[in-house]
């Protein structure tokens, strides 16, 4: 189990409340957070372009060099087999930096 760090709490509207760092896989406790959250930015950005374009999940396949499936997984927020790297190379390819 993950050590979860102790975070300042607050209350509103008598609810405590705990404050988040700005990065959910660092307050559960990841090693590789931020790492997480920069993949986790890029699959966003490359879900948003791939709705705003309305481009099927096959077509975007052929376009990234990536199995449907694989896009599939990515527009549902599974992106864990695929580097930093590689989602930052999808962008790219989608003609968006990084």
């Amino acid at each position: 189990m993950r050590a979860i760090a102790m975070k300042k709490q607050r209350v509103v509207r008598g609810i405590p409340v705990e404050e988040n760092s700005g990065n959910v896989h660092a307050d559960l406790g990841y090693k590789d957070a931020e790492s997480m959250l920069v993949k986790a930015q890029f699959a966003a950005k490359i879900v948003e372009i791939v709705r705003r374009r309305a481009i099927t999940q096959t077509r975007t396949a052929e376009i990234l060099g990536l199995t449907q499936p694989k896009v599939s997984a990515l527009l549902k927020g599974q992106f864990r087999g695929i580097s930093e790297h590689r989602l930052s190379e999808c962008l790219t390819q989608l003609g968006r930096t990084p």
